[in-house]
């Protein structure tokens, strides 16, 4: 399967980091036929201008679009005006990116920082891929492709190692993130639930850390910087198979422990 397979992407938290720097790769890749649909909470504020300036340069293929994952009404809309773009209704990839980091332990965080935690990281994707499941439903049954692949359908979960519950004894004390960390888990657990829900389906669910990038969310001292990461991420969706269907992988392709 290569990356020119995909025929039309959903990626939320396009207007910055690495939703941002997906939109550019794939965009720049010229893959032939490829709509990119770039979700963003305010396209029209300032930290949308990169977007907005990518989109122009590339009309062809990229489309903006509103989506708050914190809104149902916005996801709602944005589920509406996609769909009426789409080829036969048909959506081949959907990427969970928008995310909020929020540090500090369990004793400096409020209830308040677990659940805006949560409202973003948990229920946004799951908001989100509840109103593209048509969308991706149609592209699972009309594809050609034998097995499961990003060329057919399927949800890739933007996810991190401090999501996972073997990793926190050797991340936490070095950098607590406890309203994070805990809706990151329950982010996993939603990819897991789904991976067997909706195998029927067809459609491949698969979570992916990108490693420590610098970018806002990431901070200054990250690892890699987001084109290295992405560049990743996109060998990673275009190797996927049935095998991996469930899988929690880094940007390299490695095996994450849960």
């Amino acid at each position: 399967m290569a990356v020119s397979k995909i025929h039309s992407i959903v990626i939320t938290g396009a207007n910055r980091g690495l939703g941002f720097e997906m939109v550019k790769q794939l965009a720049e890749s010229r893959s032939p036929n490829c709509r990119i649909f770039a979700g963003c909470r305010d396209p029209d504020a300032a930290k949308s201008k990169s977007l907005q300036e990518l989109a122009k340069k590339h009309s062809r293929v990229i489309t903006v679009v509103k989506l708050d994952v914190t809104d149902p009404n916005s996801i709602k809309d944005a589920a509406k005006k996609v769909g009426a773009q789409l080829e036969g209704g048909r959506l081949n990839v959907l990427v969970n990116n928008a995310g909020i980091l929020i540090r500090g332990t369990m004793q400096s965080t409020t209830d308040q920082h677990v659940q805006e935690s949560f409202n973003t990281n948990v229920m946004g994707p799951v908001r989100v891929f509840k109103e593209f499941l048509p969308y991706l439903r149609a592209a699972a049954k009309a594809s050609p492709e034998q097995g499961m692949s990003c060329a057919k359908a399927a949800v890739i979960n933007i996810s991190t190692i401090g999501g996972s519950i073997a990793t926190i004894p050797e991340i936490y004390g070095f950098f607590p993130a406890f309203p994070y960390n805990i809706s990151k888990a329950g982010f996993n657990m939603f990819n897991q639930c789904a991976t067997y829900e909706f195998k029927k389906d067809g459609i491949m669910f698969v979570l992916i850390h990108p490693g420590w990038v610098r970018t806002d969310m990431g901070g200054p001292d990250g690892e890699i910087d987001a084109p290295e990461s992405v560049q990743g991420l996109l060998n990673v969706m275009n190797s996927l198979t049935e095998k991996q269907n469930g899988a929690f992988l880094d940007y390299k392709g490695n095996p994450v422990p849960w």
